[in-house]
């Protein structure tokens, strides 16, 4: 597939010389690197899920505070 992309100059430049050093292509220069960016952010949208059901559970997960008074009056007192 081709596309076309804009970037700095810098990067440009520093991947030219990647390129020539190595005597890869291009097109295999900038696809490994797309391949390893990939790579590292494969989880990150799992992440984000699980933090935010994690965070609906904290919630979820206090007591009703009328559950709570009606706990405190069902328990009978006793005189220590």
């Amino acid at each position: 597939m081709k596309t076309a992309i804009s970037i700095p100059d810098d990067v440009f430049l520093a991947a030219e010389q990647l390129v020539k050093r190595v005597g890869s292509s291009r097109s295999e220069l900038y696809t490994t690197a797309l391949v390893a960016y990939l790579k590292d952010h494969q989880h990150q949208g799992v992440t984000e899920r699980l933090n935010a059901v994690y965070a609906q559970a904290e919630e979820a997960s206090e007591l009703d505070p009328v559950y709570h008074a009606f706990q405190v009056l069902s328990v009978s007192r006793e005189d220590w």
